[in-house]
């Protein structure tokens, strides 16, 4: 996915770049992302005062073991992208200044920073649904299929004591 920045500057108006990315290299042999599909690019790049800006979206399905029930979790992940290149040191000043990307060559491959960007939105605690039980920490059951009947005292040992002072 190289973007050629004179070719760019020599253009009116924005370019779309859409089409698919393969993240097998990237995803595969991660032990959090269970199976996912192409990544849709759906991005526009633009040239103005010497800056180079890319921006737009970008969506990706996969599935991940859910954090509490350890089932398959499917996410729709809706990722938005921007980033601002540029060939000019004396452009990089003011707030922007630390989003700007300082290129040497004329043209800049986009595909570290789209990968950086999913890796980014990846979700930390993926969940099957918001309100998951997750797993009975006695005997293992999926709480989702039903209650396992396992009695549920959460009395800190260290506060056991207490217990027998108010049954007298």
């Amino acid at each position: 996915m190289l973007l050629n920045i004179k070719e760019l500057a020599a253009k009116e108006h924005a370019v779309p770049i859409t089409g698919q990315v393969d993240l097998s290299s990237t995803l595969n042999g991660r032990k959090d992302v269970l199976t996912f599909g192409p990544l849709q690019l759906n991005l526009r790049a633009s040239h103005v005062g010497g800056v180079v800006e890319v921006d737009g979206t970008m969506d990706l399905e996969l599935e991940q073991s859910c954090s509490r029930c350890l089932g398959p979790a499917k996410q729709s992940l809706h990722i938005p992208f921007r980033e601002l290149f540029t060939q000019q040191p004396d452009t990089i000043d003011g707030d922007e200044s630390e989003d700007m990307h300082l290129v040497t060559e004329d043209k800049v491959d986009l595909l570290p920073y789209v990968v950086e960007n999913v890796l980014v939105e990846l979700p930390y605690v993926p969940l099957c649904k918001s309100d998951c039980p997750g797993l009975c920490p006695t005997c293992g059951h999926d709480r989702n299929e039903g209650e396992c009947g396992c009695k549920e005292d959460n009395i800190d040992p260290r506060l056991a004591g207490l217990a027998d002072f108010f049954k007298q």
